[in-house]
Parts: structure tokens; C-alpha cells; sequence
């Protein structure tokens, strides 16, 4: 399976997708990633068996795209987001804000 990039269409292997994923936002329960093929970087939400591609607006995540991924699986804790897909496991932790 491959999954790809909406902008430069690049598809990657679901280890290579998930490990350049780098914060997950457990307000709005998404996650950034950004693409290793052109440095595009987009907002997700990982739920059960796809990808949610959209945008934050008015306090809440909108989904607009879905990509299918057979099998994916996430568990929120505390501080991060587990994505799993098969055997794999992988974690993309919760970025500690700084107040202002």
C-alpha cells in the first residue's frame, strides 16, 4: 500500500508516511505532516481505516479529502497519538505550547 501526497502526488510506504508526521494537536485531534518529497505540509486527522485532509476553521478540524487505508487503527493519549497499520506502531507526540 502507498499512500500519497496531495500536492506533488508522491506516494510513500506507510512507515515512511507516518514517521514524517511531527505534532499531534489533541485540541483539534489533528496531526502535521509534512511531505519528504516536496516539503508541503499538511493538517490530518487519522481515523479508523483513512485520512482526513482539510483545514482548521471556527475552532474545529473540517474534513474535505479521505484517503483509505485499509486496517489503520489510532489511540489518543495524553500527550500523543499511536497510529497503527498492521504489526506497526508509531507515535507523534504532543508539542508542548509555550504560554504567552
Amino acid at each position: 500500500m502507498l499512500i500519497p501526497c496531495l500536492v506533488c502526488e508522491s506516494r510513500f510506504r506507510p512507515d515512511e508516511y507516518f514517521r514524517a508526521c511531527s505534532d499531534y494537536n489533541r485540541g483539534l485531534d489533528l496531526v502535521s505532516w509534512t511531505c519528504p518529497s516536496c516539503g508541503n505540509r499538511d493538517d490530518l486527522r487519522v481515523l479508523p481505516g483513512e485520512l482526513g485532509f482539510g483545514y482548521p476553521h471556527r475552532g474545529r478540524f473540517d474534513v474535505n479529502d479521505r484517503v483509505r487505508v485499509p486496517g489503520l487503527r489510532r489511540q489518543r493519549g495524553d500527550l500523543r497519538l499511536d497510529i497503527s497499520l498492521d504489526a506497526h506502531c508509531w507515535r507523534v507526540p504532543t508539542r508542548l505550547r509555550q504560554p504567552a
